[in-house]
Parts: structure tokens; sequence; C-alpha cells
């Protein structure tokens, strides 16, 4: 660092006479009009800060004493309020989760987000989802016990997938939800509401003396269209209810509470994120949700508020800074866990997404909702998950069935595309689908097109696999879910201490991010009262004023 920072030959803005608030008195402390002595006075987030003015008219920091109406050693243009980590977002977000942090580790599907991962956040103070989506009921189920014995007393959740091509494993996961009392589900990839979500939301709803409506269950809905926000932020529909009273699932009690309260407890509007996402910008997409939630209130006179957070480009603190600036509750991360230790991937995938900037990515179709053209934002540099996916989207949009393929077209799929013979993984298939849904198998008898759709969903679904393994042979065929918040976070741990594999752990990500964020908005306050900022904001590093490195 240097002094070009606060470098004489630039103005330094003076406020007028009457902008200065009163006098510091000094109380034996001294004000900082050095670098070195600046930097230091920023990074105590839990003080009070004073900007004072020299008789000099230079402006300067000072931390402890007093504002005084009377005489005092310089005067004060403008206060610095603390700001530690902990302030950031709504305070009710906290305290209705039990939390540290308004700081949320989001679900990674396929159990990147471990077991490990959601212990490790939850005992830090953050609220973390166990990544279910595409497995295994059985797998799920281990995993709920396991977070269940370890974590009686922290918040975490399982993710809830919308899984449109198997509606059996969503009301699956959902039994397991109910069946354990998970207290908390993500909602993810919904494009309408489906009787397996409205009973999750519903289910053990009781009302309290006072007449709030009490949860059994909280859904934290993560969503980017206002028309999906829309359903989650009113009442469930009185359709699903009724049909949820006929199978014996809920009582009529429970569903005319339901009929009350919206489905949503918290709704994190998500941007431009990893994975499933419609590339909208946070500051465009956050308001417009924002004043959708506050006309719905006023529209069915709810008691509550559904908190709203923010997802999606969030891999710097500067972004974090700004999402909370945007009147964020709490924000939170996915793709950069990804890189953290107790992530469910390989340290070779890991790598690969060390190794991105924020250009990295692209979009691709997705295994879960193939059929319907849906496409998921992934790393491109280092892979060939995404033109290979493409290809294979393209052939099912075109053709009836597998025999249509000519025999170039075949052996352009084994040789270049699939890197395994069609009869083979035809064969894999059958087995997985055996165990997991012989439905599929049933309709793939008679409709040669789904047969094909099965055979190419398997290597959508195994390059999500393959990145969880060290082979070399597979890793141009990874599938890593990733935004450019990822490009962003690299660029910030650059030559810092966390850009050490062995230091990045959820928590230290975590922890860095939001400490980060709130110096960032310290800086931003300082700007506003006329501090001159601008070059030491590079002050915002890990290690660095503070901001946690390990």
């Amino acid at each position: 660092m240097t002094a070009s920072a606060f470098a004489s030959e630039r103005p330094i803005a003076v406020p007028a006479p009457a902008d200065r608030i009163g006098r510091w008195n000094a109380e034996g402390h001294q004000a900082a009009f050095d670098e070195p002595g600046i930097f230091e006075l920023l990074g105590r987030l839990h003080e009070r800060l004073f900007i004072v003015q020299s008789e000099g008219a230079k402006l300067g920091l000072a931390a402890g004493g007093s504002l005084t109406s009377g005489t005092g050693p310089m005067a004060v243009v403008g206060v610095l309020p603390p700001i530690p980590p902990a302030r950031l977002g709504d305070p009710g977000f906290r305290q209705a989760h039990g939390l540290d942090l308004n700081y949320v580790v989001g679900e990674m599907a396929g159990g990147i987000s471990t077991t490990r991962m959601v212990i490790a956040a939850a005992r830090a103070g953050m609220l973390s989802y166990f990544g279910a989506g595409g497995l295994a009921p059985a797998t799920v189920e281990e995993a709920v016990r396991e977070l269940s014995r370890e974590l009686p007393d922290r918040a975490w959740g399982v993710n809830l997938i919308h899984s449109p091509n198997e509606p059996g494993l969503e009301e699956a996961i959902a039994s397991i939800v109910l069946r354990y009392g998970v207290q908390r589900i993500s909602a993810s990839a919904y494009m309408k509401l489906t009787p397996e979500l409205v009973w999750c939301a519903a289910s053990g709803l009781t009302m309290a003396p006072d007449g709030q409506v009490v949860r059994k269950t909280r859904v934290m809905a993560k969503v980017s269209r206002p028309e999906v926000a829309r359903a989650f932020l009113s009442p469930a529909p009185a359709d699903l209810l009724q049909l949820l009273i006929e199978k014996g699932r809920l009582t009529p009690d429970e569903a005319a509470l339901a009929s009350r309260i919206p489905v949503a407890d918290d709704l994190t509007v998500e941007a431009d994120s990893g994975g499933h996402t419609d590339n909208r910008p946070l500051t465009v997409a956050f308001p417009r949700i924002v004043a959708l939630r506050d006309q719905l209130v006023q529209r069915n006179d709810f008691r509550a508020l559904v908190r709203v957070g923010a997802a999606g480009g969030l891999g710097t603190p500067q972004a974090i800074a700004a999402a909370f600036a945007l009147g964020a509750d709490y924000v939170l991360t996915g793709s950069v866990n990804q890189v953290a230790r107790e992530a469910g991937i390989s340290n070779r995938a890991k790598a690969l997404l060390l190794a991105a900037d924020v250009s990295d990515v692209t979009m691709a179709p997705c295994a879960d909702m193939f059929e319907l053209g849906v496409r998921v934002q992934v790393l491109k540099r280092g892979t060939m998950y995404a033109p290979r996916a493409r290809r294979l989207f393209e052939l099912y949009s075109s053709r009836s069935s597998l025999d249509d393929l000519t025999a170039k077209e075949r052996t352009e799929l084994e040789e270049r595309v699939l890197h395994a013979r069609l009869d083979d993984i035809w064969e894999e298939t059958r087995q997985f689908w055996k165990s997991r849904d012989p439905r599929q198998l049933e309709r793939a008898a008679s409709d040669p097109k789904h047969r094909m759709a099965l055979i190419f969903r398997w290597y959508l679904g195994q390059s999500s696999q393959w990145t969880k393994q060290e082979d070399a042979k597979r890793q141009s065929d990874f599938q890593l879910g990733c935004g450019p918040a990822m490009g962003g976070f690299n660029q910030w741990i650059a030559g810092t201490a966390l850009a050490d594999p062995a230091r990045l752990t959820v928590t230290s990500i975590g922890r860095s991010l939001m400490t980060g964020a709130a110096l960032m908005t310290r800086l931003n306050d300082a700007r506003r009262l006329g501090f001159p900022v601008g070059a030491i904001t590079q002050i915002v590093r890990p290690g660095m004023y503070g901001i946690p490195q390990e």
C-alpha cells in the first residue's frame, strides 16, 4: 500500500461550516491522519468512528472520545456507526432462524452441499441446506439422520427440488422431511406449486394464542420470475389444499390455516447464478419482486412479512454489500462454496473452478428437465460438457428415436460425445431405473423417444457424478454449476491467504465475504460524508484489516 490513496495533490472535500456537527472531545484519544492509522481504524467494525477536521482543514478519523457541542481539539464532520457483519440484513431473519449472520449457504444438488458443509456452516452461525436434489431417498434419509443428530439446536435444512420427470422422487423427499421433523426446506427450480411442496408448507400448522399462524416447516423459496414469486407469496391454492385433505395428508384445520398465510416464509431472489437460473440482473429482479411482495401483503392483509433475500453473482464483498444496500434481508451464496474443503466434488473439479474468470460460464441443458429444454449455467473453461449436452438436445429435438440416427451420427455420439456404446449405456440406464422408478422403463418400452431421452440423460446425470471423481479421462465431461460470481471470487482472493485451497472452508468463505461487506459498507458511508476513500477499497481483501482468512 502506498500513500497514493491520500496523495497531497488530490483535493480533499472540506465540508462547509454548516456541515460540522460538533467538536470532538478527545478524552485522551488520538485522531489518525496518515494512511496506516486510518486503515487501522476503518477495520474496527464494532466501534463508532468520527470523521474529524483539523485546524488545517485536513480530514482524519478518530475512535473513542465523544461528540460535544462545546470545545474540542477539532471539528466533527461525520459519524460512522459500528457496522459489525452481524448487523447486515434484517435482524428478524437472524432471530427467526437463530443465526449469528444473515448469510445462507445454499444447497448444491447431488450432495455437493454435503452434511459436512452443512454442519460446519451451522455451527458457525449460518443457515445452510443439504443438497438433496437428484439423490436417492435412502441417501437423503441417511443425511437427515446425521444432521438431526449433529445439529439438534442449529439452523439447517434440506433441498426440495421440483422434479417434473420424477414426481415420485419429490414425494419421497417430502415424506422424509415431514417424518423426521426437518424444520426448513429450500424449494428450488419450481415453475409452479406442487402438492408435495404445499404438503410440506402446510403440514403441522397451528394457531398461537395471539392469533399468529405457527409453522412447523419453514419454506425458503428460490425464484427469479415474478409469476413464480407470486405463487410463493400467496396462500396455497384451494384445489391443492383440498387434494391433500382428500389424500389424508392435511387436516381441514391445517388447510384452513394455510389459506391465511403465504406458502413461503422467506423468498430468495436468484439473479445470475450457477445451475438453474434466468440470468436476471439482481438490480432489476430484486426491486421488482420486493414490490410484488408488498402489494400481496397489503392485498391479503398478512400479519407477517415474507423476508426477501438475494442470491446470484455474490462472490465478492462489494457484491454482497450491494445486495444489502438494495434492501436484502439476507444473502445466499452457492457457486463459490464448491471450492470449499467440505464440498462434495473432487480436487480436480475445484481446481477448474478456481481457474475461472467471470466470462468462463455458459448455458447448457440440464438432466432433471432435459425434455423441457430447461438450461443451467455451468463452467465453460476446461470442460466440454456444454457443447456435448447441447448436441444431445439438438438430436433429441429433431429425432423420434435412436433408430432415426444416421450411422455417422451414431458414431459421433459414441466416440465424440458419450465416449461409450449406446447399447452399454442403455443397459446401465435400464438397471438404474429398474430400482429407482420402473415406470420410466414401462414408458420407454412403448415410447422410443422417451428411451432416447433416458439414454441422453445418462450422460447429463453422470457428468455431475464424474466431478466427484479424480479420473482425468472424464474431466472434459465435468458438469459444474457455476455463475460469474466464481470469477469475481477468484480475483478477490488472488494473492491472499485464501488463494491456498487448504484454507478454503465454507466458514472462511462466508466470514470473509460478510466481514468484507461490512467494511465496504463503512467505506461507502465514509464516502457519502465527504471522506476520500476511492483508492483504499483495495483494503477489502482477505487477511487485511480484520477480514478472516482461515
